[in-house]
């Protein structure tokens, strides 16, 4: 095989190791995993696709894409870890094949080998594999937008009139209509801000017109035949779904928007979740700021820096934040990073290279030595992770080969040999990450090895109680929509507020006196903590098993 060749081996092969071989290993983690997997089962088992309902309450937090495409692996997988992981998995995959294909059309000869190492790049970013391999919407709307990105770009790059523009305005469109139908207005403000950004740079005026008006229109056709359905079906939907999950969450002060972080939130997480590329940034820098200068790659560059920076200041300013909300920001950083080092390696400059990764051999370095003194001797205050020698061997091994790639990376005489070597540093780590959950973080995120074992004890006419943190684990695994919810509503509270919904949200003496009256058809399933809260004002249980003291309860009456 050619070398490039290889390269492209080597993707595929990285895909499969990290990306889809581990997705059926660890348990479902609560509270997204196990969300995104009941909502989708209920809209299965009830025939209802417009409509999202959790616990059969109305959930308009979302619009149905995302739980159409998880629903549809269940269907061809099961109801399994593996099928709610499958899609935001296969997300990463096409995002990674859109950002060779915006390269290799974008300058098709000169640097064909940008585009395979691009995707190695966005492939092997810690955020990418940690999010894609986790069943939430994030992947999936990254790709969605990244198909919007690069239709746009190379449909400003073709010629005006002609019939490649205008597929590919379509297919921008037909990108950022589904993006919207993932995860709502934020699809048309990434787009437009981006495209805006980069139309003004390059003093084109009359395309910020010209561009626009027929990907809006194709946007608008695509979300227009559900968006007219969840109208006529749940005339409320849009009212909330616009005021309480885009004003309020990216627009609300601190006490109004969902996890209010600081404006620096992202600057700081930044260095850790761009890991290992984080070292290579001023090497790269090095690399793009003389690559510039070629007219061919200009435009490109100019549109990823669009890309990256517009949305990176957007989620910054708004009031809600979570490190999964700069996922659309990974391709262009790909891109700039991977066209960066090829430009400074080919120049054979190597030396910002070498100082770069040298700092990465120092860093990761010291993760194994301190990793051994937390399992293995032990420091006070802090509990080994892992109780099973085994896991704690898996994991120091997967430690030392993040420190020793770069070393070798950096040793390395030949330049596609160094970014690869680079590139690989973390994937043993990311390949076993599914085997090296702590038992600890088992034990408070996921209750589904207990329901599981006493799955059986549930029956037809069985009330079951729970508390708002276990409600979605237990509507998937025990496959039930009609679970009394005990004090708290949390994110079912707007559901709870129809008329059909009175009833399914009870008080302690209210439980009390349910559980009097229907004893032996009656099972609580709560936060351990929960529990311990409010045992005094319960009946004594006929039955209890727990998790751990930092997991969950299930109680029989």
């Amino acid at each position: 095989m050619t070398t490039q060749t290889r390269l492209y081996t080597l993707l595929l092969g990285l895909f499969i190791c990290v990306y889809l071989l581990p997705l059926g290993i660890r348990p479902l983690m609560e509270p997204d995993e196990t969300r995104y997997g009941a909502i989708p089962r209920e809209m299965i088992a009830t025939g209802n696709w417009i409509s999202p309902h959790l616990n059969g309450l109305r959930y308009f937090e979302k619009p149905p894409l995302g739980y159409w495409l998880n629903s549809i692996s269940i269907m061809a997988f099961g109801e399994s870890g593996f099928a709610i992981r499958l899609p935001s998995a296969l997300s990463v995959g096409l995002s990674a094949l859109l950002i060779m294909l915006l390269i290799r059309q974008a300058f098709p000869r000169e640097e064909i080998w940008a585009g395979p190492i691009a995707a190695l790049v966005f492939l092997t970013s810690l955020e990418v594999p940690v999010v894609g391999t986790f069943g939430v919407l994030d992947s999936m709307l990254a790709a969605a937008l990244t198909l919007t990105m690069v239709c746009f770009f190379l449909a400003s790059q073709a010629a005006h009139g002609s019939s490649r523009r205008r597929w590919f305005l379509i297919a921008a469109g037909i990108g950022c209509g589904l993006a919207f139908l993932i995860k709502g207005f934020l699809a048309l403000v990434v787009p437009a801000l981006t495209m805006g950004a980069y139309l003004v740079w390059q003093r084109r005026w009359r395309d910020l017109v010209g561009l626009a008006w027929l990907p809006l229109i194709v946007a608008t056709l695509t979300v227009l035949p559900w968006s007219l359905a969840i109208h006529r079906q749940e005339p409320d939907f849009w009212n909330f779904f616009f005021w309480n999950e885009h004003v309020r969450r990216f627009l609300g002060g601190s006490q109004e928007a969902q996890h209010p972080e600081p404006f620096w939130y992202f600057l700081a997480a930044a260095p850790a979740i761009f890991l290992p590329w984080t070292f290579l940034l001023p090497a790269a820098g090095i690399g793009l700021r003389a690559k510039i200068q070629d007219h061919g790659s200009r435009q490109l560059i100019h549109f990823c820096l669009a890309w990256f920076c517009l949305p990176f200041l957007f989620f910054s300013l708004s009031s809600g934040k979570l490190v999964t909300y700069i996922l659309p920001c990974f391709p262009p950083f790909a891109i700039l990073v991977s066209i960066g080092l090829l430009s400074l390696l080919r120049a054979n400059r190597f030396r910002p290279f070498q100082i770069g990764a040298g700092v990465a051999v120092f860093i990761f370095g010291l993760l194994p030595l301190a990793f051994f003194l937390i399992q293995f001797i032990g420091i006070n205050g802090i509990t080994p992770p892992y109780a099973k020698t085994w896991q704690g061997l898996l994991a120091i091994s997967g430690l030392l080969v993040m420190a020793l790639l770069p070393l070798a990376a950096s040793q390395a005489q030949n330049w596609n040999n160094k970014i690869v070597l680079f590139a690989l540093s973390s994937a043993l780590l990311l390949c076993v990450a599914p085997f090296l959950m702590p038992a600890q973080t088992i034990e408070m995120k996921s209750p589904g090895a207990l329901l599981l074992e006493h799955k059986k004890e549930v029956h037809a006419d069985t009330l079951i109680l729970s508390d708002e943190e276990s409600l979605r684990a237990v509507c998937w695994y025990l496959q039930r929509a009609d679970i009394l919810l005990v004090r708290d509503a949390g994110e079912v509270t707007y559901g709870l507020g129809y008329k059909d919904a009175e009833g399914r949200l009870l008080d302690l003496p209210q439980i009390r006196a349910k559980i009097l009256a229907h004893q032996g058809k009656i099972i609580l399933i709560a936060r351990a903590r929960n529990y311990r809260q409010w045992i005094q004002q319960l009946p004594n249980p006929k039955t209890i098993d727990e998790s751990g003291q930092d997991g969950y309860i299930f109680a029989t009456f």
